[in-house]
């Protein structure tokens, strides 16, 4: 494991400096060659019977065990995807379709791949969705949260993320798969931004379903995996061949399976160490900030270490909306990359779902970056950006 330091004279003249890792993840170059050993060695399809397909589904079958090992869950419970998005739309499309669910409980601050995925079963299958209160920094209510799995006898889900994407927020994950599961509701939650950066033995979490993304944990894009407990009943959303126990029909890509593991291998090999050097540059970045720049907040919870991941924080500069504008677009050309919002919706005009749903109206008016980290980061790039940041503010 490698924590790059690079010179401030060089950063101004290099200008491409990397705080967006919660939109996606540098590779590591352990990953990168064993994924490239994968492609030049293991092309078979593994779902032929010839060696070399054998070759193929054994490194695959090796792989399934290896991430299960790490949740201390059974290696029949992983079932590959393309990503996070499938498979929060597989597990939410098949408890209603296959398992009967009629009511689904969730948050209006959850990731698009469910909020969107949810209307939809909202409009198509005339499903009843509540959504659990919040309190002012997005936390959930759990007293709420019990209140609507007691109101209704209807086969529940309840759908919850572990760390929210944009302002870090970390629910209780036990505690609201127990108390789901002590109404008798289902339980899903997306751990996109939680897997290999947080421990989850789910073996003592009584959740359902999760939805994984390798591209968090500095491993390739498109590729991913479900967990789905066994004996759920849940069938599939793609359908063709039987692989992946019939569940998720395709030609599994092998490179890319190979290149996931050994990322979450690495992520918590060095779980404890990264995470104590990150959690110290975030509060670096927090430090530096609040002293250079008078009047910034933090959106949600994330400037709390004891309830938000250590991963990323949400900063609201005192800058007015039509200058505000321009920020993004400065830290670009700064060689900056960061988030406004969340890097899925950067398209959108709409704004981000969760800091409007959070924010006041006077709040709204001022702009809000997302800043994510990694161990590749250094306290030198954090004070380039500081510099960056203040200078905006003061021009």
């Amino acid at each position: 494991m490698h924590f790059y330091s690079t010179k401030s004279s060089e950063l101004a003249e290099m200008k491409k400096i990397y705080f967006d890792s919660a939109a996606t993840t540098k590779l590591r170059n352990e990953v990168i060659y064993c994924m490239a050993d994968a492609l030049k060695t293991e092309y078979g399809n593994p779902s032929s019977t010839h060696s070399y397909g054998r070759s193929s589904k054994s490194l695959l079958e090796n792989s399934r065990k290896e991430i299960a090992k790490h949740f201390n869950i059974s290696a029949s419970e992983i079932i590959f995807t393309s990503g996070g998005t499938e498979a929060d739309n597989l597990v939410l499309n098949s408890c209603v379709r296959d398992l009967g669910v009629k009511r689904i409980i969730s948050s209006k601050i959850e990731h698009h791949a469910v909020l969107h995925t949810l209307r939809e079963l909202e409009r198509c299958h005339d499903v009843k969705l509540e959504f659990v209160h919040l309190d002012q920094c997005g936390f959930v209510d759990f007293d709420h949260l019990e209140t609507l799995l007691k109101s209704n006898g209807e086969k529940t889900l309840v759908s919850l993320m572990h760390v929210n994407n944009e302002i870090g927020n970390m629910l209780d994950l036990k505690k609201a798969a127990e108390l789901s599961k002590a109404h008798g509701a289902l339980f899903h939650s997306d751990t996109v931004q939680s897997v290999g950066h947080w421990e989850l033995d789910l073996s003592e979490i009584p959740l359902d379903f999760a939805a994984v993304a390798a591209h968090k944990f500095h491993g390739p894009k498109g590729v991913g995996f479900a967990f789905i407990r066994k004996n759920t009943g849940l069938k599939p959303l793609i359908f063709g061949g039987a692989q992946e126990r019939g569940l998720r029909a395709g030609t599994e890509p092998v490179y890319a399976i190979a290149g996931m593991t050994e990322a979450l291998k690495i992520a918590y090999q060095n779980l404890d160490k990264e995470r104590a050097y990150i959690t110290e540059l975030k509060d670096y970045f927090k430090s530096r900030l609040t002293k250079q720049i008078s009047g910034v907040t933090f959106n949600g919870g994330c400037d709390d270490n004891s309830r938000s991941t250590y991963t990323l924080i949400n900063v609201c500069l005192p800058v007015s909306k039509e200058k505000g504008m321009m920020l993004l677009f400065q830290m670009d050309l700064k060689g900056i990359a960061c988030s406004q919002g969340s890097a899925c919706q950067s398209g959108s005009s709409q704004g981000s779902h969760v800091l409007n749903e959070l924010l006041s109206e006077e709040q709204k008016q001022q702009p809000s970056l997302r800043f994510s980290f990694s161990s590749f980061n250094t306290k030198e790039e954090v004070d380039y950006v500081i510099d960056v940041l203040t200078e905006f503010v003061e021009s």
